[in-house]
């Protein structure tokens, strides 16, 4: 069953980026989607390019603190997984409301490139002074996505 759905990712309490998915599969705490590269344009980060064609089958937790985006060329090639950590996902209406806390990874698709992406902004966003709980869960999270993507198994243990 595929179902539109539409994902609204905020930061800081301003919308981010809105963009159109399918609903690919939801077991009532994960929810699956897949959307094809929504930002206009290439995003060249040095270590992965998302372009125009990519398309991104996301996993979004009702109870976790991150999401989990499996990214792949036009032509099916996996690029990795992109990883955003963030509140938990809440779903309603027809659309996954996800809130972005800044923190990132990056996983190469052959699992030897395992990078953490904008500690710095997390730490400029002042979330440890506002919000304790949250940042320190954030943080617990993109440790335990981290040392998730190291196994054996990588990321793709956490997927269906």
């Amino acid at each position: 069953m595929s179902l539109p759905l539409t994902v609204h990712l905020t930061k800081a309490g301003r919308t981010k980026i809105r963009y159109p998915a399918v609903q690919v599969a939801d077991d009532g705490d994960r929810i699956s989607v897949r959307a094809p590269w929504a930002a206009e344009g290439v995003r060249d980060f040095g270590f992965v390019r998302f372009e125009p064609g990519d398309v991104f089958v996301e996993h979004f937790w009702r109870t976790r603190w991150y999401a989990v985006k499996e990214v792949r060329a036009g032509d099916g090639t996996l690029k990795g997984w992109y990883c955003d950590i963030t509140r938990p996902a809440v779903v309603r209406s027809g659309e996954i409301h996800v809130e972005d806390l800044d923190l990132d990874l990056w996983v190469s698709a052959d699992g030897d490139s395992v990078l953490r992406l904008d500690e710095d902004e997390f730490a400029a966003s002042g979330l440890a002074r506002t919000d304790p709980e949250a940042a320190a869960r954030a943080v617990r999270a993109l440790d335990a996505l981290d040392d998730q993507a190291r196994t054996p198994e990588g990321l793709a243990a956490l997927l269906p």
